[in-house]
């Protein structure tokens, strides 16, 4: 018997028997629809069997606004012509009141991963991140995010995967880089809640390893290591650099990608715009004479070469050498410069610090120095506070020489009973 033929007979209820007994068509597949007594029967319920015998159970309807939608409820025998028939019955109930029970599943298919998250990331937020934050950021997202995370569709990450995914990082030995993917993860769902992918942030508060802050300055001894190495380092462009780091605690960036018109030479000033400093706000910073004198060498010496290769002068301070744009990275060089100079645990940045440790040294206050440093925040530079222990030692040495009369004929005897 045809299925044509059966479609004419069963004008009835469909039910498990007449399910199985379903001739398969040649080609394509069919459908045989519920009948039969109409107060039994669900409009639209029908069961689909392919060339290949398969069976599943279908819902036909039609929208509010008129479009024809299909829904497979589910395969037969796993679905029983009952159970599927009470759950078409339920399916036209939510069309009758006007709901699209398809659009929730076309929705939930379509839905963003990941993995389009951290694309989308890429071409709209991370252009505008300094270039070492992005670069940061990306290593994270490569190593961890995306193979844990990446196939995962956006509105279905729990704060329990993001702080599984900390705690595996955690344990493997990198608790830094662990609180930095969860950074990295907050600041992906606060994109994606502004792009409407999900309403709330699951990485909002997942308890961060503890960070001991980093207080590395150089020494006395260290800095004179430092800048007799300097003088005999090969590649004078980027031991210029690191004076430049040195005279003005400026971050590697900012003095990597100086320009000239960013300098008053004359007034002693480094204008740097706001597109270059991490604050996004221009900081002008008082040069003073050694940062004067360094720079008025480095341009004389770049307009001797550009006179000699008949070309103009490169507008950067720190050209990278055979093209227009400015130096990226002195990393091999640092690191030379720290084994000549026997350095050790030593980073670039922290030549900021050493800066922020003579000023403190020479009795600045900490609004003095946040303000050459470029800070915003009073918090920011309360982390240089570490450094007026030896000024204040030195004040309470001499408080106490007087008390107790150490310190020669100003001295006073203390008494006690």
């Amino acid at each position: 018997m045809t299925l044509a033929t059966l479609a004419q007979t069963y004008r009835k209820l469909l039910t498990d028997a007449i399910v199985r007994e379903l001739p398969a068509p040649a080609s394509g597949n069919k459908i045989l629809y519920d009948g039969g007594d109409p107060k039994k029967c669900v409009t639209g319920f029908g069961v689909r069997i392919t060339a290949s015998g398969a069976r599943a159970f279908v819902f036909n309807y039609r929208t509010l606004a008129g479009r024809e939608r299909r829904l497979t409820i589910g395969g037969f025998p796993e679905w029983s012509v009952k159970a599927a028939r009470e759950k078409a019955k339920a399916l036209r109930r939510d069309v009758d009141n006007g709901y699209d029970p398809l659009a929730e599943r076309i929705a939930e298919r379509e839905a963003p991963i990941m993995s389009g998250l951290i694309a989308r990331w890429r071409t709209d937020h991370a252009p505008r991140k300094r270039e070492r934050s992005r670069s940061e950021d990306e290593s994270v997202i490569r190593q961890w995010i995306a193979p844990e995370l990446g196939n995962r569709k956006v509105a279905e990450v729990r704060r329990s995967d993001i702080d599984r995914l900390h705690r595996k990082i955690t344990g493997a030995g990198t608790p830094v880089r662990a609180n930095r993917a969860v950074t990295v993860l907050s600041k992906l769902f606060t994109l994606a809640m502004r792009w409407e992918m999900r309403g709330d942030n699951p990485a909002s508060g997942i308890e961060r390893n503890h960070e001991e802050p980093r207080h590395r300055y150089l020494s006395g001894d260290e800095l004179r290591r430092l800048v007799e190495s300097l003088t005999v380092h090969p590649n004078q462009q980027a031991a210029n650099a690191v004076r430049l780091l040195l005279l003005t605690g400026a971050r590697r960036s900012e003095v990597l990608g100086a320009t000239w018109q960013q300098f008053d030479l004359q007034a002693g000033v480094w204008i740097k715009p706001s597109a270059h400093t991490k604050q996004k706000r221009e900081h002008r910073v008082p040069l003073s004479a050694p940062a004067r004198q360094l720079l008025t060498e480095i341009k004389m010496a770049a307009e001797r070469h550009a006179i000699e290769k008949e070309r103009a002068a490169s507008p950067y301070v720190f050209p990278i050498r055979g093209g227009d744009g400015p130096m990226v990275e002195i990393r091999n060089n640092w690191a030379a410069l720290c084994e000549a100079a026997n350095l050790k645990n030593v980073r670039l940045h922290d030549l900021r610090h050493t800066y922020a440790s003579v000023l403190a040294s020479a009795g600045l206050s900490l609004p003095v120095i946040g303000a050459l440093l470029g800070h915003t925040q009073p918090g920011t530079t309360n982390r240089y506070a570490h450094l007026f222990d030896d000024p204040l030692r030195a004040a309470t040495e001499r408080v106490g020489a007087i008390v107790t009369g150490a310190g020669g004929e100003s001295g006073a005897e203390v008494i006690t009973k």
